[in-house]
């Protein structure tokens, strides 16, 4: 008889819920899809239901619910670094610890509530187990990855006291090495330069790694003199005189500012050199410490192979630099790296570590190229598309390839419906908008006409794995887009000599090779390889769309607008369709063109709905 525990993320950012199966991961989801909030810290009953139906159970089925930290312990590193801040955290401490003292210790009720609200009192509620924070972010590096064992490395900005934690995996056990604790944090530091270059803190340092490459990391030394001691073995330290978010209510103290030249950017105003150098130079730091980080656990544990998760796991520009300086054999991350993965390691360390399982190794990683949200048969696609009055052909499953590559060979972009949503931050074919990467004005067309964000933001290849290597300085599979690295020196283009001279947004009229939509500014792409298993129809898309144009790859970004999360619903996708500047939209076995589609008759602006993040 199968056996089935279920993790569950909330109280903070990215709340998520992930089922397992005699140690196989059946199913997993963000609760933002569900309710349409972008980073949704709500409990995540809608995740759950998802979660239960996929694996055809019921509560009184499942054997434990494990969550994704200890609120206990995290209580006693909030008080003791009020005390240990002295005055300066006094008022901070009247305001935070009698919530914390009178609800939020106290999840293993709230849970209990949530379940009996949600699926009725008489409901058979498993017990709930608590799991340490970098013990989940581990345990989803880990038990899911293709290695017997393995280092593992976490890096985030703070769970109960670990900001950044060392681990050998072997077999179903993971055995800490080190760790570096509050307040001294990577990832604080780079959500704090988030914050001074005005953008939202716990989703822009997507922006910011994205901006550096416009800039010159002129204020490297700065960081590393004044911000971070950070030492030859990787460990670091954080000077406090410029960090308020131990007790304060914002991310830095007036004397960042002035050590930077003035206050931080306002958000949504104009982008300066300073920003871009900024970014440039935080990011540096960020590698450089990553990399000696990586050497020392290659030293101290003689493992070869690496296994990344955390919030910063998600930095793919510095996961690329690991992977280029050869410091581990391999590396393997977590695609749902952040919170929302923490549900996924919460269940694994529950099944392996506290209920002893045994690992099962498959010849790839367990994530099933994260395809584990939610899905629609053709027949529910065509009863909502009708709802909509909506206009459009159905095409058989041998047509539907050729047909669509046909439409974005011709420059439309096209919104993409298929299959099992992703589980994590990236859209890897399922809940994807495409594009000719060929096409010179295909990324500022995306940036500003479909997804509403600002120019100077990248756009991801996805490419058939087998020619991965023609084109990208790749030698290994990426299935999960979460490397960045650089265009093969044969698909570049020259930069004549007034083109050298550009600087900042100008540097975006420079066509840099011949997948230019694609391609960085520094001629970096983070790419994602698309294999024959995972994702049978975004495959023989890009086998047809190659077929067609000569060009194996297709520019890949979310099915979303800027503050919406990733599409769930087929109704949810045909009304970004129609909020937005798309050419046309393949939902399941149906494409729609826009200009057929009646006029969206809607109240008010949509993008009110949507904080912009």
């Amino acid at each position: 008889m199968s056996s089935y525990v279920i993790g569950v993320s909330f109280g903070y950012h990215d709340s998520a819920a992930a089922i397992v199966r005699d140690g196989e991961i059946v199913a997993a989801v963000q609760e933002e899809r569900f309710t349409r909030v972008r980073h949704d810290p709500g409990f995540p009953l809608n995740a759950l239901r998802y979660c239960l139906r996929e694996a055809g159970v019921t509560l009184a089925d499942v054997s434990a619910i494990f969550y994704y930290e200890n609120p206990v312990k995290k209580l006693g590193r909030i008080v003791s670094t009020y005390f240990a801040f002295g005055t300066r955290g006094f008022g901070a401490f009247i305001s935070d610890v009698p919530d914390w003292l009178t609800g939020k210790v106290f999840v293993k009720q709230l849970i209990r509530r949530e379940l009996e609200s949600g699926f009725g009192v008489s409901a058979c509620i498993p017990a709930v187990h608590y799991i340490d924070h970098h013990m989940s972010h581990a345990s989803a590096a880990f038990f899911p990855g293709p290695f017997s064992e393995a280092a593992v490395l976490c890096v985030d900005g703070v769970g109960e006291w670990a900001t950044t934690s060392a681990w050998v995996g072997e077999r179903n056990t993971l055995h800490p090495v080190w760790e570096i604790r509050f307040p001294h944090s990577l990832g604080l530091l780079y959500s704090a330069m988030t914050y001074f270059c005005g953008f939202k803190v716990d989703s822009g340092e997507y922006k910011l790694m994205g901006l550096a490459p416009y800039g010159t990391p002129v204020y490297y030394d700065t960081i590393l003199d004044n911000l971070i001691d950070l030492k030859p073995d990787g460990s670091f330290w954080l000077n406090m005189k410029y960090f308020d978010y131990a007790v304060g209510n914002c991310m830095i103290t007036d004397e960042f500012a002035t050590l930077f030249g003035g206050p931080r950017r306002e958000a949504e105003s104009r982008i300066t050199k300073r920003e871009f150098d900024l970014a440039a130079s935080v990011q540096r730091v960020l590698e450089e410490a990553m990399l000696r980080i990586g050497r020392t656990m290659r030293k101290q544990t003689g493992q070869r192979n690496l296994c990344l998760a955390g919030g910063v796991a998600l930095n793919c520009v510095a996961n690329g630099r690991l992977l280029e300086a050869r410091v581990f054999d391999r590396i393997w991350v977590q695609p749902a790296a952040g919170d929302a993965g923490g549900a996924l390691g919460a269940a694994l360390a529950g099944w392996h570590v506290q209920m002893g399982h045994a690992r099962t190794l498959g010849t790839t990683d367990r994530m099933k190229a994260t395809l584990l949200g939610t899905s629609y048969s053709n027949t529910e696609i065509e009863v909502v598309l009708t709802g909509h009055r909506a206009v459009f052909e159905r095409l058989s499953d041998e047509a539907l390839p050729a047909h669509v590559a046909g439409l974005l060979a011709e420059g439309n972009v096209v919104g993409w419906f298929q299959g099992r949503m992703e589980f994590g931050p990236r859209a890897l074919g399922a809940r994807s908008i495409l594009g000719d990467p060929r096409n010179q004005t295909m990324q500022s067309v995306m940036n500003l006409k479909i997804k509403n964000r600002e120019s100077f933001r990248p756009f991801a290849p996805a490419v058939l794995e087998e020619h991965a290597q023609e084109w990208f300085r790749l030698d290994s599979a990426s299935p999960y887009m979460l490397f960045v690295v650089d265009v093969q020196p044969t698909h570049r283009k020259p930069v004549s000599a007034s083109q050298q001279t550009l600087t900042g947004i100008e540097l975006l009229n420079c066509t840099r090779s011949s997948i230019p939509a694609v391609t960085h500014v520094d001629f970096s792409a983070r790419v994602q390889t698309v294999g024959k298993e995972a994702n049978p129809r975004f495959r023989q898309l890009l086998e047809a769309f190659h077929q067609q144009t000569n060009c194996p790859v297709l520019v890949n970004t979310s099915f979303n607008v800027r503050g919406e999360p990733i599409v769930e619903t087929p109704s949810n996708a045909y009304l970004c369709f129609m909020r937005t500047q798309m050419d046309y939209l393949v939902v399941g076995n149906y494409v729609l063109r826009k200009a057929n589609q009646p006029e969206l008759a809607e109240e008010g602006d949509w993008r009110t709905e949507f904080a912009l993040d």
